[in-house]
């Protein structure tokens, strides 16, 4: 079986930014990411440290806004309109899901859906399901399209199951699947007879937040996996796939930790160049 792993596509898509910066360098841009973090929460250091290594290695720019775990609505809102209208930060990124006494989708509403890298907003989340090619498309899903690409892995005609449907993984993947030409069934824990599902596919995406759900007896032979899955077991990072167990019976499959997790960053560097290039035209 062939690993799929994400660093080459990481310095594949460091290349391609490196070159755009370069044009942006000229006109005086740094292309800038304010990360807005409330609390401290571990899984949001963990990605917040991930993203700040990303960033540095092309010598684009983060400024971390940490605000405390009781910020009132207005504060946070406030902070989100001082970034939309600094001209120096060309993306947001809000760590979520907020504490519960915050309204999340009317503060979300908040971020201009330019600087909308992670695609939060009504606006984002609109063009990425009439796939519009307007806007920014969730980072984690176009992770797995980014995989998809360089891997040279042809989508159509072929026959995809997504396990998984939440609005920040699931559902989008199916819309960025569909416009490659691909068959999509998506499916969830509660489909009846998931395995037998999951078996038709050509290529399985896990993403439904279960540990190591998904084994040899999910998976066709031949057929190739991308986990999507971030979970802590016994103080090990793993997947929604037992990957030892799909070993012999997938073609290709990711890694967690190595695969898609490790794309997602750059997907959001990308977008954030691809914000300041939008700006400074």
């Amino acid at each position: 079986m062939e690993e799929l792993r994400g660093m080459p596509v990481v310095k594949h898509i460091a290349e391609d930014v490196t070159h755009r910066m370069e044009a942006l360098a000229d006109k005086g841009v740094v292309p800038t990411l304010a990360v807005i973090r409330v609390g401290e929460r571990e899984d949001d250091l963990s990605y917040e440290r991930g993203l700040l290594k990303r960033f540095d290695a092309v010598a684009a720019k983060v400024v971390s806004i940490v605000l405390e775990a009781d910020v009132t609505e207005e504060k946070l809102i406030e902070t989100l309109k001082k970034c939309n209208e600094d001209n120096s930060i060309n993306g947001i990124l809000l760590f979520r899901p907020l504490p519960k006494h915050l309204d999340e989708k009317k503060i979300v509403e908040m971020v201009d859906p330019i600087k909308d890298v992670d695609c939060m907003c009504l606006t984002n989340i609109a063009h990425t399901f009439t796939q519009s090619g307007l806007g920014h498309e969730p980072c984690t899903p176009q992770a797995v399209i980014e995989m998809m690409d360089f891997y040279d892995i042809d989508l159509t005609g072929k026959k995809v199951v997504v396990v998984g449907r939440s609005m920040v993984v699931g559902k989008p993947m199916a819309m960025m699947l569909l416009k490659k030409n691909a068959t999509v069934t998506v499916c969830h824990t509660k489909t009846k007879d998931l395995k037998a599902e999951c078996k038709e596919a050509d290529i399985l995406v896990a993403c439904a937040g279960v540990a190591e759900m998904i084994d040899e007896t999910y998976v066709k032979e031949g057929a190739v996996v991308f986990d999507v899955g971030i979970n802590v077991v016994d103080g090990k990072l793993c997947g929604d796939v037992k990957y030892k167990s799909v070993t012999g019976t997938a073609d290709k499959a990711t890694p967690v930790p190595g695969g898609v997790g490790t794309v997602t960053t750059s997907v959001l560097l990308k977008h954030t160049v691809w914000a300041a290039e939008q700006m400074n035209r």
